[in-house]
């Protein structure tokens, strides 16, 4: 691995996950391909050093990897699924064994703070768990036939190849959330990691290395490619991989989603958010401005959940917008494994262009700035990506408030009257993931939670709208996607459902009473 710093510790990191002399941007697990695409330089954002290069994967290794992982999916299939879950519970002691030099990775290569490097990989651990006990629970269902003699019931098949397309702001969590379920339910996969965050994708690939050679798993069951969009194109045209599951922007997501279902196949997509915290009359003060604060300047404003909108009510309003004034003034912005920060650094200087931007059209628009944002300079902030977080009151109905912006940006808007107003509100915007009341109304809290309540995937009361837990199903709806990863039921996009019957007699009776003799 050329030109590695070492700068924070990183070569010594490097080392202890088995990545230091890694250079090549294509595996299948068994081995490394020699790749010889474009050079992908990794460049933190923590202080602008270079981190590592990568050799991206051509077209030529997909084939190869997608030939390999054909051949993975014909053995995989007809090992049991609880020897396989035994296989995800391994990964897991294994991902614990290196949870603190992986989340110093996350938290140097993306930007993150520590405990939220550390925290992403306990959502792996969390995850593998999760998979582990469902490895046991793939239920079918039964059902009684109309015939005599007949039995009907349903179960599930393994799909394929699942292709996973991964973003920059959860570089590992999301791999995983889709890895272990797959695994468990005897599935391949190959992933294309954002081209922003490759070394932390060797890093998951290394370990996992570890685990399957030492369990006999066939090659090509983890694949990773390494590129750039025709990476994602190849997979997204791709008809031999029956699942593509794409996280990142609504824009990405249009372009995969078209392009697999021009081919009839299933897509998983986890797309933008423009999420939003109703806070009422009866809210709790110690329980908004934590809850918004983080929710808004988490991971720097680059989470899906990120909160981006603050709707309050006017008998309150004055008084939230004076409290999130003065927690503004406290945050403190800098290295992200310093842990005393609260605020890390953008991934890139193009994400600063967009922060910059963004606040200058909703200006534009009639935005008022109640704290200021910027560009910090200076001793620590040599990356030239660490910005402020800023907060605006503006209408919903803006541009810039209907638009996503991947940076710590919070608009303030005012509603009136019934708990409805807000509701319509918080729905007016074309995407559906993440939403949040703060009341103490248990009317209010039931009207956000209804039918005519909350249009997002996930609606929370009294805490914020970031911080999923692995056990529910996670996704949004509209321009959000309608995918689900991680919990509950969302194994089975994972898998094919076939319908069985079975006559047990000697006679062969038609459905619906239909006749036909011969």
């Amino acid at each position: 691995m050329a030109e590695v710093i070492a700068e924070q510790g990183i070569q010594e990191i490097l080392a202890q996950l088995g990545i230091e002399e890694i250079n090549n941007g294509a595996s299948t697990g068994g081995k490394w391909f020699k790749t010889r695409g474009e050079r992908i330089d990794s460049y933190s954002p923590v202080d602008g050093r270079l981190i590592a290069s990568v050799n991206s994967a051509t077209e030529v290794d997909y084939e190869a990897v997608i030939l390999k992982a054909q051949e993975a999916f014909k053995e995989w299939r007809l090992i049991p699924a609880p020897k396989r879950g035994e296989i995800v519970r391994q990964l897991a002691e294994k991902i614990r064994f290196y949870k603190e030099p992986l989340g110093k990775l996350v938290s140097y290569e993306m930007g993150k703070s520590l405990q939220e490097g550390l925290g992403e990989v306990q959502e792996m651990i969390d995850i593998c768990d999760f998979a582990v006990g469902l490895s046991r629970q793939l239920y079918g269902l039964t059902m009684h036939s109309e015939r005599p003699g007949h039995r009907m019931y349903e179960q599930y098949h393994p799909l394929g190849i699942v292709g996973i397309i991964s973003a920059f702001n959860f570089p590992v969590a999301v791999w995983n959330w889709n890895t272990a379920l797959a695994w468990v339910c005897g599935d391949v996969c190959v992933w294309k990691p954002s081209e922003k965050t490759p070394i932390t994708a060797l890093a998951c690939q290394q370990i996992t290395k570890e685990v399957f050679d030492a369990n006999g798993v066939p090659e090509g069951v983890s694949s990773l490619v390494i590129g750039g969009a025709e990476i994602g194109k190849l997979m997204a045209e791709d008809v031999r991989v029956p699942l593509v599951s794409a996280t990142g922007s609504t824009r990405m997501g249009k372009s995969v989603g078209a392009a697999v279902g021009a081919r009839l196949g299933r897509s998983l997509l986890e797309l933008g958010g423009n999420n939003a915290i109703i806070i009422t009359p009866t809210a709790d003060l110690k329980m908004v401005v934590p809850g918004a604060v983080f929710g808004a300047v988490g991971t720097a404003g680059q989470r899906c959940t990120t909160t981006r909108r603050l709707i309050i009510h006017e008998e309150v309003y004055d008084k939230v917008k004076e409290a999130l004034v003065k927690a503004y003034a406290q945050l403190r912005i800098g290295n992200p494994l310093d842990q005393h920060n609260h605020v890390g650094p953008l991934i890139d200087k193009a994400a600063v262009e967009m922060y910059n931007a963004a606040l200058k059209n909703v200006v534009a628009e009639g935005g008022k700035i109640i704290v200021e944002g910027g560009v910090l300079e200076g001793p620590g902030y040599e990356s030239g990506c660490y910005v402020k977080p800023a907060i605006v009151e503006a209408e919903n109905h803006f541009q810039m408030v209907q638009h996503e912006t991947f940076a710590p940006i919070l608009y303030l808007m005012k509603y009136k009257g019934g708990i409805e107003n807000a509701i319509k509100i918080q729905n007016g915007v074309p995407q559906g993931l993440s939403s949040a009341i703060m009341t103490n109304n248990l009317q209010e809290s039931e009207a956000f939670l209804s039918q005519a309540g909350s249009d997002c995937g996930i609606a929370n009361v009294n805490i914020g709208t970031s911080g999923a837990e692995i056990g529910g199903a996670f996704g949004g709806e509209k321009e959000t996607g309608g995918g689900r990863e991680s919990g509950s039921d969302s194994w089975k996009i994972y898998m094919r459902r076939q319908t069985n019957t079975i006559n047990y007699t000697d006679n062969l009776p038609l459905a619906q009473g239909i006749k036909f003799e011969l």
